[in-house]
């Protein structure tokens, strides 16, 4: 498992990589799952970066929570439970939806920073 606090390695497999840029993705901020795919250089590969987190195990350290559809809303079904528990986590963790369910992409969006520069 690479370190969690280092963008990912071109040379390693695609979710290894998918986990490694969610891990960088502070609290409170998101990315959608084509911007995940995009930052990783397969802009194409939105449905990759879902099953990529769709098969993390429960005990997971990737905040997985943090990838949302391109839209800002929760991509799981509205009747399934982790749609729900994904609300809750981000919710605690600053984020606001509005009443369609959406928040603010252009406020909490998260891009990682260039190779050499302070992520802060």
């Amino acid at each position: 498992m690479p370190p969690a606090n280092r963008p990912p390695a071109p040379s390693e497999s695609f979710p290894t990589r998918v986990h490694a840029l969610v891990r960088l993705i502070p609290r409170g901020r998101v990315m959608s799952y084509g911007d995940v795919a995009a930052a990783l250089g397969h802009p194409r590969a939105a449905r990759g970066v879902g099953r990529a987190l769709a098969g993390l195990p429960d005990d997971t350290d990737v905040p997985w929570w943090r990838v949302l559809n391109r839209n800002g809303e929760i991509s799981s079904p509205a009747l399934d439970h982790i749609s729900a528990r994904q609300r809750a986590i981000l919710e605690g963790e600053g984020v606001e939806f509005d009443h369609r369910g959406r928040m603010d992409r252009e406020r909490l969006g998260w891009w990682p920073p260039e190779e050499g520069t302070d992520p802060r």
